[in-house]
Order: structure tokens, then C-alpha cells, then sequence
């Protein structure tokens, strides 16, 4: 039997009326994980950037960072419009007034279409969600929630610092101000197994609109990266994976929008698994798997 899922490309195209592209922005936030707010250290699998590495330089002002963005993109990038993304760290948490300042230059330039902000679902107080509303009233904004995983055990295990019930008050609560939700979800995690990570999808399919679906990467400069090195947990393998990812996509709803398949980290901080650092080919393989599997996107 058949089955079809819905791409972020797909979603952009209904929703933009044509192709677009995310910039990848930084706000200079923190974290509570990392400052002692709520733990130290961060989440285990974490780069130093903050899952934000490939984001334009914090220094400059969020206009130069729009325009060096859009000039890295080159020629593929020329006469469409863009996604202003906030992916490093928690987009929610510090100075609110400042944040808001700078999410707002962003929404008012010209070539931006939309918002992405990512942040934890625990920082999602009455004023970040206050801000938040008011964002979606100048651009469609899209708000990305990292769970991660369903198993309050393995939570535990990453120092993710929150339990599900953050989660689900969290997505309650962004489902009132009609902003698009994503969650992150990370599969191959330790000592998780094949069942562990479905439950985790098909759980998120019950809340969000959108999810990413993410390869365990082990990064240089992680405690995952420790941990990896002692021998306590093994990388799923490619075709693993793939069929995992087959798996998840037939338990999502089909309204659901599929922003990632799969996730590159800094080749210069990979350690495993060594196979996702070639993405064109991790991406073939894995749609010659849907394809054996009649999964295919939805056409736009």
C-alpha cells in the first residue's frame, strides 16, 4: 500500500507560491541547559555552536547577516524569496526585548517571507509567547521545538532537562497563537531501540505540524563524543536507517510537513557515523528506499 508525505518544499510552494529558502541567522542567545538555569553542559549530543554551526556570524547586525547569507547561496539563490532561521541555541530565552528587536529587523526585510525560531519547549513563558504573537502578526512564523525523544529515560540520559509534559503544554500553547510547529527528533539515540524511536514519531504526530526527522550525529567536543570513544553505544548503519525513516513516515499523519530526512553536521567535527557526511548519496539511497516502499512526496 501506498503512502505519501507532505515536503517542506511542497508546503513552501502552497504557502509562498513559489520556491524558498532558509537563511541560517544567529540571535546570540544562550541556553539554560548550559548556564545552570536548568543544567550545565547542554544536551549531550550538542555542538559548541548550539546545533547552529553553518549560521552567519553573531557580530554582525541581522540585516549584513541576511545579505551574507543570501550571498553564500551564490546563483542558486538569485530572484526567490527566504526563511529567516534561528537555529543556534534558545531563541526564546534571555532578553526578550532585545530578541524581539532583532527577529523584527529580520521579518521587515524585504526578501524574507517567513520566520523559523528555534528554542525549548521550557522557555516558552507568557512574554516569549506574548513576542511570539506578535512576530506572526508581521510574518508566518515557525517554531521549532527540540524533543528528541518520547522516553523519559533516555531524556534523562542526554540532559535534555525537561519532562513531556513541558512538551505538550508547550505545543497547546503555540497552537493558540497559530504559528507553524516543528519538532526535532533525533533517531539512533543510546540504548534506544527500533521501537523507542517509532513511538517517539508516531507521539509527535499527535502534536505538531511539521517535524525533522535527524541521524544521530557523534560531534567532536560532545559528551556523546566521550561516550562513543568508550565503547557504550554503537551508529545506526545506512540502510538502517533508511528503512527506520520508511517507518516513521508511515506513521506521521500525511498533513504532517517533512522539513528533514536526515542532518549534516561540521565534517570537521564528525566522528560517526562517517557515511552521513556524504549527503547527495545518503539522500539517493535513502529515496531508492521509499521508492521500493511506494513512499513518495506529495506532488505540489
Amino acid at each position: 500500500m501506498s503512502h505519501t508525505y507532505l515536503t517542506a518544499n511542497v508546503y513552501c510552494r502552497r504557502l509562498f507560491g513559489g520556491k524558498v529558502y532558509k537563511l541560517a541567522l544567529s540571535a546570540a542567545t544562550g541556553c539554560p541547559n548550559r548556564d545552570g538555569t536548568v543544567g550545565v553542559g547542554g544536551c549531550v549530543f550538542c555542538s559548541a555552536g548550539g546545533s547552529g554551526d553553518f549560521s552567519a556570524s553573531a557580530v554582525l547586525p541581522v540585516s549584513r547577516q541576511i545579505e551574507e547569507a543570501k550571498r553564500l547561496l551564490g546563483t542558486k539563490g538569485k530572484g526567490i524569496k527566504y526563511i529567516a532561521y534561528f537555529q543556534s541555541y534558545t531563541g526564546t530565552y534571555g532578553d526578550l526585548i532585545r530578541l524581539e528587536r532583532i527577529y523584527t529587523e529580520a521579518a521587515e526585510h524585504l526578501d524574507i517571507v517567513g520566520l523559523s525560531i528555534a528554542t525549548r519547549p521550557d522557555c516558552l513563558g507568557r512574554d516569549a509567547l506574548a513576542m511570539l504573537e506578535r512576530l506572526a502578526a508581521k510574518k508566518p512564523l515557525w517554531v521549532e521545538l527540540g524533543l528528541q525523544t518520547s522516553n523519559e529515560e533516555t531524556a534523562k540520559r542526554i540532559n535534555r532537562g525537561y519532562p513531556l509534559s513541558v512538551y505538550e503544554k508547550a505545543m497547546a500553547d503555540l497552537a493558540a497563537l497559530s504559528v507553524h510547529r516543528i519538532t526535532h527528533v533525533i533517531l539512533g539515540l543510546p540504548r534506544e531501540s527500533r521501537a523507542n524511536m517509532l513511538e517517539t514519531v508516531k507521539y509527535a504526530g499527535q502534536f505538531t505540524d511539521g517535524i525533522k526527522l535527524q541521524l544521530l550525529h557523534v560531534l567532536e567536543g560532545t559528551a556523546l563524543a566521550e561516550s562513543y570513544r568508550r565503547g557504550e553505544f554503537r551508529t545506526l548503519e545506512p540502510d538502517e536507517y533508511y528503512q527506520l525513516v520508511a517507518d516513521a513516515l508511515e506513521l506521521l499523519p500525511e498533513n504532517v510537513v517533512i522539513h528533514r530526512l536526515t542532518g549534516d553536521g561540521a565534517k570537521r567535527d564528525l566522528i560517526a557515523p562517517k557515511w552521513s557526511g556524504d549527503k547527495k548519496r545518503v539522500l539517493a539511497d535513502m529515496n531508492r528506499v521509499l521508492r521500493a516502499r511506494e513512499i513518495q512526496p506529495a506532488r505540489g
